[in-house]
C-alpha cells in the first residue's frame, strides 16, 4: 500500500493512546486530592475517548487487548477510580451511601459476565458447518439474528450500558447525593440484565437453528436432489476473488448442474452476482462429502493451500484452468501436475508446460481458448475522432520481488508523462488492484502516477456531457445494485444472509448482464472524451476498458492474452534489464507488441502507428500471435470449453465403473446391490422359517 499517510496515521494513533494514559492520571489525581472539577472532567473524557475509539480505532484497541488491558479491564479501572473519588469527597457516607453503590456496581458486572457467557452460547448455536447462497435453506431454520450490540460487540456494549452509571456517580460528586449515583446505576443495570434476558431467548427452541448434525443431513439431501455434475473450487484472501468471478459465466453456461464450492465464509459475499448454488466447507471432514455426491468435475481458477484437500476426492476429476495466462513463471506451476487435466487456452501454454518441464504431461494439457472474451470487440481501425484513447493497465509487483513483473516502478512515470504530453491522448490509467501490497515502492509510484493524472486534468477543458449524463449513470448504478447487491441489517450475520440469500429469481443472470451493459454505456457517456480516468474501481471492468481502448500499454501478463483477442495495437513495457532481442524470445506474448523502455521514448512512435494503421507493421503478426495464444476462433471457445467438461466427466464416469467392476471382483467385496439383495434373502428365508416354526 502507499505509504503516504501512515506516518500520520500512527502519530493519530499514538496521540489517542496518550490522551487516554492523561485522561486516566487526571482520573486518580482528580479523586485522590480531591479536585472534583478535574475528577469529573477526567471520568467523563476517558469513557468518552474509548467509546468514540471503538468506532474510530478498533485496530489499536485491540492493541491494547494484547497487553492484558482490554475494554473490560479499563472500564473496571475507570468505575474504581470513581468509587475511590467518591470516599474522598466530603458528605458522601461510605457505609450509609457508598456501599449499595458499590454492590449495585458489582451486580452490573455480574451481568455483563453472564451477558458475555449468553453470547458465546448463541454464537455457538449460530454457526453451521457450511455456508450457502443461492439455495433454500429454510429448512435448516433460519432466523434473524440477534443485535450486534448484544451478541458480538462486547466492548460497545459495556461501554455504552455504564454511561448511565458515569453520569450519575458524576452527578452525586456534585451534589453529595448519592440518589443520583443509584439511579444511574439502576439504568445500567436494567439495560444489562434486560439485555441478556432479550438474547437469551435465541437459545430457545423457536429460535434455534438446526443442529450440525441436522445440517449436514440436510447438505447431503441437497446435494442427493441438485445432483451437481461440474462445480468450481476456490480458496483465497479477499483480495483474490477477482480470480474466481471471471469464471462464474462460464461455468453458468456449462452442460448439467453447475455448482461453486469455497472454503472461506466470507468468500461466500466476495463472489459476485450469479445464479450458481454456492456452498462454503471450511472443515476438511465434512468437505469430504462431496465424494458421494454426484459431482465428477471441479474447475480450479488458483492454487492455494486448501486445494490439496479436495484434491484426496478420487472420484471428481481436476481441471486447472488458471484465472488468466502470461508468460510469466507462475503461470506454469509445478502444481499444476497435481490435476488431471490442465486446461489451458491454446499452442502458446502447451509449449510453456512442455519447456517449463515441471512434470506436466503433454497428454494431460486440454486447449480450451478462453470462453469468456467473447464480450471483447475486435479491430475496427484507426481511432475515429480526434483523440486516441490508450489504456495503461500496468500488472502488480509480485511476490519474488522481479523488477520485470512490473512496469510501475521503473517505468511508470515516464509512460504517463510521454501520453500526457500529447493533447490527443486521453488516458484510462487502470492499475492491478494489489499494485503496492508488496512493495512500497510500487504504491508510492502509483500514488504520484495519479496525482499526475489528476494534474492533467486540470489544464484541460472542452464541452462535457450535460446533467442528463450523470443522471442516467445514477439510475444505472441503482438498478445494477439492487440486482447485484444484497442489502443487509448491520446485525445480519451468516445465517440470516443465508435466508435472505436463497434461490436466485428466474432469469436474474440475464436481467444482470442487461444492468452492466447498460452502466457501462452509461458510464463512458458520463464524461468527456478528452478527460483521462483513474480507474481503481471493480467496475468497469478490463473488458469493457479494453473495448473503449485504441491501444493498451501493459507489461507481461495475461491482460495481454486476453487483449490480443481484439488484434488491436498494444505495447509492453520492458523493465526487465533484458535487450529486447532477449526479451522478446523469453516472453512470446510480446512477440507482436511494441517494446517500451524504461524512459518510454518509443510512445510517440506507438500512437503515430495506431493513428496511422498503414504505419502498423504488426498487425499480421498479432493476427498469428492470436491464434497461438487463444486457439482458433472454430469452433468458439465456449463450445470447446464445455466438451473438454463433458470428456473430462466422462472419465470419471469411467473410473467409477472400474472401481465398482474391480470391487465385484475382489473376494469378499461386493455392491451394495449385492448386500441389499442379500439381506432381503435372508429376511425372506428368516420369515419362512418362522412361519414353519409356528406351524
Amino acid at each position: 500500500m502507499p505509504s503516504a499517510g501512515i506516518a500520520p496515521r500512527r502519530a493519530v494513533q499514538l496521540a489517542a493512546l496518550f490522551a487516554m494514559m492523561v485522561a486516566f492520571t487526571a482520573q486518580l489525581v482528580g479523586a485522590l486530592l480531591p479536585v472534583i472539577p478535574l475528577f469529573i472532567a477526567a471520568s467523563v473524557v476517558n469513557l468518552g475517548l474509548d467509546l468514540v475509539l471503538q468506532h474510530k480505532q478498533p485496530g489499536l484497541l485491540a492493541v491494547l487487548g494484547r497487553i492484558r488491558f482490554d475494554v473490560t479491564v479499563r472500564q473496571l479501572l475507570r468505575d474504581m477510580l470513581i468509587l475511590v473519588g467518591l470516599l474522598h469527597i466530603d458528605g458522601i457516607n461510605p457505609l450509609e451511601e457508598q456501599a449499595p453503590l458499590t454492590i449495585t456496581l458489582l451486580l452490573f458486572y455480574g451481568t455483563h459476565f453472564v451477558c458475555q457467557a449468553v453470547a458465546v452460547l448463541v454464537r455457538r448455536t449460530r454457526s453451521l458447518p457450511f455456508v450457502t447462497r443461492n439455495i433454500d435453506a429454510s429448512a435448516l431454520r433460519l432466523c434473524d439474528a440477534p443485535p450486534r450490540i448484544l451478541s458480538r460487540q462486547t466492548g460497545r456494549r459495556l461501554l455504552r450500558f455504564s454511561v448511565p452509571t458515569t453520569v450519575g456517580m458524576m452527578l452525586t460528586s456534585i451534589t453529595t447525593d448519592a440518589y443520583w449515583g443509584g439511579i444511574g446505576l439502576a439504568v445500567s443495570l436494567a439495560l444489562s440484565a434486560g439485555g441478556t434476558l432479550y438474547l437469551s431467548t435465541w437459545l430457545l427452541p423457536k429460535k434455534r437453528v438446526a443442529s450440525e448434525k441436522q445440517a449436514l443431513a440436510w447438505l447431503d439431501d441437497w446435494l442427493a436432489g441438485y445432483r451437481p455434475t461440474v462445480g468450481m473450487y476456490f480458496s483465497g484472501g479477499s483480495s483474490s476473488a477477482y480470480q474466481a468471478n471471471m469464471w462464474l459465466s462460464t461455468l453458468a453456461s456449462l452442460d448439467g448442474n453447475p455448482i461453486i464450492v469455497l472454503r472461506e465464509r466470507f468468500m461466500v459475499q466476495k463472489i459476485e452476482a450469479t445464479d450458481v448454488p454456492i456452498v462454503c466447507i471450511p472443515k476438511v471432514a465434512n468437505l469430504m462429502r462431496l465424494e458421494h455426491s454426484t459431482l465428477k468435475v471441479l474447475l480450479h481458477p488458483a492454487n492455494s493451500g486448501k486445494t490439496s484437500q479436495i484434491l484426496r476426492i478420487p472420484s471428481i476429476k481436476h481441471a486447472f484452468t488458471n484465472h488468466g495466462e502470461s508468460d510469466k513463471l507462475s503461470s506454469c506451476n509445478p502444481y499444476a501436475k497435481a490435476y488431471d487435466e490442465v486446461w489451458v487456452a491454446g499452442p502458446a501454454a502447451r509449449d510453456r508446460y512442455q519447456l517449463a518441464d515441471i512434470g506436466v504431461e503433454d497428454k494431460d494439457v486440454i486447449e480450451v481458448g478462453r470462453p469468456q472474451l467473447a464480450p471483447i470487440q475486435p479491430y475496427a481501425g484507426a481511432p475515429a475522432g480526434r483523440m486516441t484513447t490508450v489504456l495503461y493497465a500496468p500488472t502488480w509487483e509480485g511476490w519474488d520481488g522481479n523488477p520485470g513483473n512490473t512496469s510501475v516502478i521503473l517505468a511508470g512515470e515516464n509512460i504517463v508523462r510521454e501520453l500526457l504530453a500529447d493533447e490527443n491522448v486521453q488516458l484510462l490509467y487502470k492499475p492491478h488492484p494489489m499494485t503496492g501490497s508488496v512493495d512500497p515502492r510500487a504504491g508510492a509510484a502509483n500514488t504520484r502516477i495519479q496525482a499526475m493524472i489528476t494534474e492533467a486534468n486540470t489544464r484541460r477543458s472542452g464541452e462535457r456531457p450535460g446533467p442528463e449524463a450523470a443522471a442516467e449513470l445514477a439510475r444505472r448504478t441503482d438498478e445494477l445494485n439492487a440486482l447485484t447487491t444484497s442489502a443487509f441489517r448491520k446485525s445480519a450475520d451468516e445465517l440470516e444472509r443465508m435466508g435472505l440469500q436463497g434461490t436466485p429469481e428466474e432469469g436474474r443472470a440475464a436481467a444482470v448482464e442487461a444492468a452492466v451493459t447498460a452502466w457501462e454505456a452509461a458510464y463512458w457517456n458520463s464524461f468527456p472524451r478528452w478527460e483521462h480516468r483513474i480507474i481503481t474501481t471493480a467496475r468497469p471492468g478490463i473488458f469493457s476498458c479494453f473495448n473503449q481502448a485504441d491501444v493498451l500499454i501493459s507489461d507481461v501478463s495475461s491482460v495481454v492474452s486476453d487483449y490480443l483477442s481484439s488484434e488491436k495495437p498494444y505495447a509492453v513495457a520492458n523493465t526487465s534489464g533484458m535487450s529486447e532481442d532477449d526479451f522478446r524470445a523469453n516472453f512470446p506474448t510480446v512477440r507482436a507488441a511494441t517494446i517500451l523502455t524504461p524512459d518510454a521514448h518509443e510512445v510517440a512512435g506507438l500512437l503515430d502507428a495506431v493513428r496511422n494503421p498503414e504505419r502498423d507493421t504488426l498487425a499480421a503478426e498479432r493476427a498469428e500471435l492470436k491464434e497461438h495464444l487463444l486457439g482458433p476462433s472454430d469452433p468458439p471457445s465456449s463450445v470447446r470449453f464445455n466438451q473438454a467438461a463433458l470428456d473430462l466427466a466422462a472419465k470419471a464416469d469411467e473410473r467409477r465403473i472400474r472401481m465398482e467392476n474391480r470391487l465385484s471382483g475382489i473376494p469378499g467385496q461386493r455392491s451394495q446391490e449385492d448386500v441389499d439383495a442379500s439381506e432381503t434373502a435372508e429376511n425372506e428365508a428368516s420369515g419362512a422359517s418362522d412361519t414353519t416354526a409356528a406351524v
